[in-house]
């Protein structure tokens, strides 16, 4: 524009427009705009590449901050309404403030005057309540009803102030003057909010009159006021305050707690000359006020039990307020609409004023218009009555098949919802999209108001007229409240791009709008005839343009609604142009309170009323595990309870009923879920686990399978100011049952943690590690117990040389402990390997005390003489003996001793002598297998070591790398640590050698001579051994196992040492005791043998039986002392049974010399100065 301002004047008068500059503009525009959108994806690029989890979802559960959409008005109402015609705006000021009024006034009822009576009296458990409790709740709750006394009067004031502002508006009498002209105009959103606030005085009868616990507490508090009033000083109240008060309690029960609320204020006296408004002599009025409840219910009547219904229920109980209130200040009736309004009960049986207090019109209009229903014949009346019945009966039968089609629309719609806002939008079918968009939007909140219906109505009605629902009805229900805050949490969800979409299409709707009143606009200025209510009309009209002109608000819209109201009259606009515009502004109104509408019609919190479904709800989860996600919904529609407890006042605080609410809930789901699914797992894993004993029929085509593992799949679930993680919880659960389990029977550890890895395996669950010692099966006794208590496990346990095995003796349980060298392996790692030389000292004192009471037994005379006498014995008759001692001679000492003397128990000299050889065997048995676990634990502890051979220093390289102080004592720690295993690993100590280089010199001293003749004894000892090993394996077979044994090899391996410590392997080799057994039992056999081919002749049975058991006797025996031969040959290995002292301290002077030879040769190799 500037260059074209700074051509030369004499170019003006020959400008022309030739359209180049228009089409110019609009290339730059386009190019603008092409510029703004690729930038706009650059940020969005930059933004996705630093940030990997912005996303335009938001989780219901964890909203930190929510976006509000509701358009705030900062102008006032004066400034809002400015137009030439200053008449026209006073009037329209006028009834827009009242609507506004209106519209604060109902807001304050539904959040705190309705909660606050409503949640009265919970909170407090009927078993805990105490004498009194009753009448300090009602004292707290007086200055509540105090409250709601000024409220209920203001109410009063506003209904009489719209109808004398309406009054003076539709004036019939001739001397006053006209403000404006009205015949055309109706002000139908004024009736319609005065309608709503008689709703709300309505609502507050309702609720009353539901109320019996307020009533009873009401009553008991003005009993105690009587009290009072006998004796005030007891209470330190002055009396002077008394009687005030009573007056106003009295005040407050006839004005609010008698259920007159509604009738009082269509009772007040509307006429007051004083101010010169007539009211129900004007007919003018009484005529506009009829015309505009008609109107409305036409509207109303025609949406109801149509799927596109709204708020059309809360209007019809508007129609029915104000057809009441028109009855009371006219004194006529409009018995067709009264017939009419009486008719929708049948498509409506009752209506939710709130939570869940229900109204039935039909009872309402009978006793509030008593003139009407006696024109009403009795049988309509109870028609509606049977209807209702029918209705919820029809209810119970069709509620599954809506919860299926409602299922279907619902996700079909959150699928549409997802596409098209997930979809980028694309610049030439803008506006196509936005319609598409504000079309679903409204879609939803049309299912949203359906379903909330659905399930208020029903469960209210079941509730009041007390009849029980079917399980199937509950479910289903439940099923509909699931589906209802799902369509609030998509709306959610998707709050960015929602909140987006939001603005543009109230753009795009006050577009048409303003469209539309522009051509009615024309039409007005283009007809020349002015005449004033022309003129009004054109200032409506533009009044209505400038509201448009702005952001959506509340008041912006009343203004806009206010102004077409007068703008519509004198057929500014064609009928076909004025049905799309009233649905444009519809449609205003719903988007641009969308959150808002969407989160009322959601609203769950009437459910704190129907907690008994609760249960039956979380039953149902448990039995069909396989959506269980659901429960989300369920416990979002339990939270929405919470804002409206919060505003309770008969409590000390409104925390107290939220704490109850929570307690309660808690407990149910803990009772019908948590612990039912604790208890069903533990039980699975337990059936699985034990799989091999005989359990019930666990056929899942038999007996069903439930899959619980869907619910461990869940997020946690937000429940007040808490987490409920259903995996964690059954997980603590289980660990805790296991671990205390585990601790009471350290036994079956094994079966637990088979039990924790099943569960991890089919649930997922990550359990934690129990962390006991596994002292159980796996690893026996303890090495220290053993330690400290040597004496008792050498004459307890049974020695087993081939397998290294020990076995208990006996045990008064059903099973006997072993011990092996992965126990004894085990115990040194719990323990350390320094116990192994502690426990070899142990050992060692242990034989000091045993081979004292040995050293006794061969002193004793009895047993030294017999000993000397053999010894000789045999020298003289080994040359006929063949060198072998004769079986004879030691199974006569056998004998011999018992008559010596025996123990209580039966048992001889010499079988005690047997049992102290077999416990100091015991003991070495121990002190080999201690060796062998130690390298067992050494092996398994240096098996990361790569090399053996080759192991590197870590303490010098970290000293080459220059690394911290700390780190170098870490390394050379690491470096003794690794050489400690390594010596041990590799050869292990020798403590056998040591045991017997302890006591061999005291054995072979001059001063312990008695005990050379320990090698004559070992012959009747075997005989003894063998005696008692056979009785032992035979009782094996008896039903009374006391004394059982299969295996004694401490015995074998006691003998091999002591003859090792006297060094009388040679004497004993000399005896060929073993040999001589092995003939003395041939002869025997083949003998019996002979004496079986005779007999086998005689045909004597009993005879040829006895022979039969004579040669089994035989072989056991001589298998026996075969056995005792091998064992005690293998143990004589362990103490090197080929050498004699002697020769062993020749060998040892050998290696002495050799070593010291090596030494000086490689010294002298060293000094000698190299050849040249």
């Amino acid at each position: 524009m500037m260059a074209v301002e700074a051509i030369s004047p004499d170019w003006e008068f020959d400008r022309f427009d030739d359209g180049s500059q228009k089409i110019h503009t609009e290339v730059q525009l386009k190019n603008y705009g092409k510029f703004l959108e690729d930038y706009t994806s650059q940020l969005r690029g930059i933004e996705d590449a630093l940030d990997d989890s912005i996303g335009d979802v938001w989780d219901f559960t964890l909203d930190p901050i929510a976006l509000k959409l509701l358009p705030y008005e900062q102008s006032s109402l004066l400034e809002l309404i400015k137009t030439e015609n200053k008449v026209l705006n006073k009037v329209i000021t006028v009834f827009a403030a009242l609507c506004s009024e209106i519209k604060k006034l109902k807001y304050e009822a539904e959040t705190k005057f309705y909660n606050g009576l409503l949640y009265y009296g919970e909170g407090v458990s009927d078993t805990s309540v105490v004498e009194g409790d009753s009448q300090v709740q009602m004292g707290r709750f007086i200055s509540f009803l105090q409250e709601l006394s000024c409220f209920v009067s203001r109410c009063f004031e506003v209904v009489v102030n719209v109808i004398h502002q309406l009054a003076s508006l539709y004036n019939s009498s001739k001397s006053s003057t006209k403000i404006i002209e009205s015949s055309g105009v109706h002000f139908q959103t004024v009736y319609e909010q005065l309608g709503e606030l008689l709703v709300v005085l309505l609502t507050l009868d309702e609720i009353m009159e539901n109320h019996n616990t307020l009533k009873e507490h009401w009553k008991m508090y003005k009993r105690l006021l009587k009290s009072v009033h006998h004796n005030p000083s007891k209470f330190a109240i002055p009396e002077e305050k008394l009687k005030p008060f009573e007056k106003l309690l009295l005040k407050l029960e006839g004005q609010l707690l008698d259920g007159m609320i509604f009738q009082a204020c269509v009772e007040q006296r509307f006429d007051n000359p004083g101010e010169g408004v007539s009211v129900s002599k004007n007919s003018a009025f009484a005529e506009e006020f009829a015309h505009n409840i008609r109107t409305i219910f036409a509207n109303v009547e025609s949406k109801l039990g149509e799927p596109s219904e709204i708020d059309q229920r809360d209007k019809y109980a508007a129609v029915c307020g104000l057809f009441v209130l028109h009855f009371h200040i006219f004194r006529t009736v409009d018995k067709k609409l009264y017939k009419a309004l009486l008719d929708v009960c049948k498509k409506v049986p009752a209506v939710t004023l709130t939570a869940n207090i229900i109204w039935y019109s039909d009872a309402f209009l009978v006793s509030k218009v008593p003139a009407a229903a006696k024109l009403m014949d009795k049988k309509s009346l109870q028609s509606i009555r049977a209807q209702r019945e029918t209705y919820l009966q029809q209810k119970a039968q069709t509620l599954t098949k809506e919860v299926q089609s409602y299922y279907v629309f619902v996700t079909s719609w959150m699928m549409k919802m997802e596409s098209i806002l997930s979809k980028e939008q694309r610049s030439d079918k803008f506006t196509e999209d936005l319609s598409s968009r504000c079309s679903i939007f409204v879609q939803g909140i049309l299912y949203a108001y359906s379903l909330s219906t659905i399930i208020r109505t029903t469960m209210n009605l079941y509730m009041s007229t007390q009849k029980p629902m079917t399980k199937t009805s509950v479910k289903a229900l439940c099923r509909l409240v699931e589906l209802l805050k799902a369509v609030e949490h998509m709306f959610h969800r998707r709050s960015m791009v929602v909140a987006d979409s939001v603005s543009h299409i109230n753009q795009q709707l006050q577009s048409q709008a303003l469209a539309s009143i522009a051509t009615a606009k024309k039409r007005v200025i283009s007809d020349r005839k002015y005449s004033e209510q022309r003129l009004d009309v054109l200032s409506a009209l533009v009044l209505a343009e400038n509201a448009l002109n702005g952001p959506s608000t509340r008041e912006r819209r009343l203004v806009v609604s206010l102004a077409l109201s007068v703008g519509t009259q004198m057929k500014t606009f064609k009928d076909e142009e004025l049905l799309p515009l009233q649905l444009v502004l519809k449609k205003l109104d719903l988007i641009s309170e969308l959150r808002e509408r969407v989160k009322v019609q959601c609203d769950c919190s009437f459910l704190y009323w129907h907690r008994a479904v609760f249960p039956i709800y979380l039953d149902d989860v448990y039995d069909n595990a396989v959506d269980a996600a659901r429960i989300h919904y369920m416990f979002s529609a339990l939270r929405d309870c919470v804002p409206t407890m919060l505003h309770a006042r008969h409590l000390e605080s409104c925390d107290q009923l939220l704490e109850s609410y929570d307690n309660e809930t808690m407990q149910v789901f803990n009772e019908h879920l948590l612990d039912k699914l604790c208890k069903e797992i533990e039980k699975d894993l337990r059936l699985s686990v034990h799989t091999h004993l005989k359990l019930d029929d666990r056929n899942p085509f038999k007996v069903g399978m439930k899959d619980l593992a869907h619910l461990f799949s869940l997020k946690p679930i937000r429940f007040f100011n808490r987490f409920i993680d259903i995996k964690a919880y059954v997980t603590h659960y289980l660990d805790k049952t296991f671990y205390n389990l585990t601790t009471v029977a350290l036994h079956d550890w094994a079966t637990y943690s088979e039990m924790r890895n099943l569960a991890t395996q089919r649930y997922g669950l990550t359990m934690t590690e129990a962390h006991l010692p596994s002292q159980t099966l796996e690893q026996g006794l303890d090495v220290l117990e053993i330690m400290r208590n040597i004496h008792v496990f050498v004459s307890r346990y049974l020695y087993n040389l081939n397998n290294q095995i020990f076995i208990e003796r006996t045990s008064n349980n059903k099973h006997l402990n072993t011990i092996n060298i992965r126990h004894i392996a085990n115990s040194i790692r719990t323990h350390g390997t320094g116990i192994m030389n502690t426990t070899v000292n142990f050992t060692y004192q242990f034989l000091r005390k045993k081979f004292y009471i040995f050293s006794q037994f061969m002193y004793d005379e009895h047993i030294k003489s017999r000993l000397i006498k053999d010894i000789r014995f045999f020298r003289e008759t080994k040359d006929q003996s063949d060198q072998k001692y004769p079986f004879e001679r030691a199974e006569k000492f056998n004998r011999g001793i018992r008559k010596l003397g025996i123990t209580p128990d039966g048992q001889s000299y010499l079988d005690q002598f047997r049992q102290l050889i077999s416990q100091i065997g015991n003991a070495m048995g121990y002190v080999r297998m201690i060796r062998s676990g130690g390298l067992h634990c050494c092996s398994s502890a240096i098996r990361f070591v790569p090399d053996l051979e080759d192991i590197v220093n870590f303490e010098e390289l970290v000293k080459e790398e220059g690394l911290s102080e700390e780190t170098q004592k870490a390394a050379s720690v690491l470096d003794s640590v690794l050489g400690d295993l390594t010596s041990n690993s590799a050869e292990g100590t020798e403590y056998f050698k040591m045991l017997v280089g302890v006591f061999s010199p005291e054995f072979r001293s001059v001063k312990n001579m008695h005990l050379r003749n320990f090698y004559m004894i070992v012959p009747p000892l075997t005989v003894n051994f063998v005696e008692h090993s056979i009785s032992c394996k035979e009782k094996l077979n008896k039903k009374n196992k006391g004394g059982a044994a299969f295996t004694d090899d401490g015995f074998a391996m006691g003998v091999a040492y002591i003859l090792k410590l006297l060094d009388q392997y040679q004497e004993f080799d000399s005896l060929h005791w073993f040999q001589s057994v092995r003939d003395k039992y041939l002869k025997e056999m083949s003998a019996v043998v002979k004496e079986q081919n005779v007999q086998a002749s005689g045909q004597d049975e009993k005879l040829l039986q006895t022979m039969n058991l004579t040669q089994k006797r035989l072989d056991v025996y001589l298998q026996e002392f075969e056995l005792l031969y091998f064992s005690l040959s293998s143990a004589r290995i362990f103490f090197r049974a080929d050498k004699t002292a002697a020769e062993e301290n020749q060998e040892k002077k050998d290696r002495e010399e050799a070593s010291k030879s090596a030494d000086s040769s490689s010294s002298s190799s060293a000094s000698d100065p190299a050849p040249k």
